[in-house]
């Protein structure tokens, strides 16, 4: 399993028997969603691992408050539809 379906089970973006196409393209969306694009800016500067996308999601996610978590779920959903 790659590292980018765990982490986006473990913050429930995604069901666990989504298929790995299926969860990269959802992975490709939660990338390119504004409020993860400015926390990724954030960790950006002086992180050495900064071309490891899961990393880049699971310190993006990490910093994410419940509510803002909700609104990032439900635009992937509306994308979706």
């Amino acid at each position: 399993m790659p590292s980018y379906h765990r982490i986006l089970v473990k913050h429930g973006l995604i069901e666990k028997t989504l298929s790995i196409p299926d969860a990269y393209k959802v992975f490709l969306k939660v990338g390119a969603d504004p409020e993860v694009q400015k926390l990724r800016r954030k960790v950006e500067h002086g992180n050495k691992m900064k071309h490891v996308p899961a990393l880049y999601l699971a310190i993006a996610k990490a910093g994410m408050t419940k509510h803002e978590l909700e609104a990032l779920k439900l635009r992937i959903e509306e994308k979706r539809a």
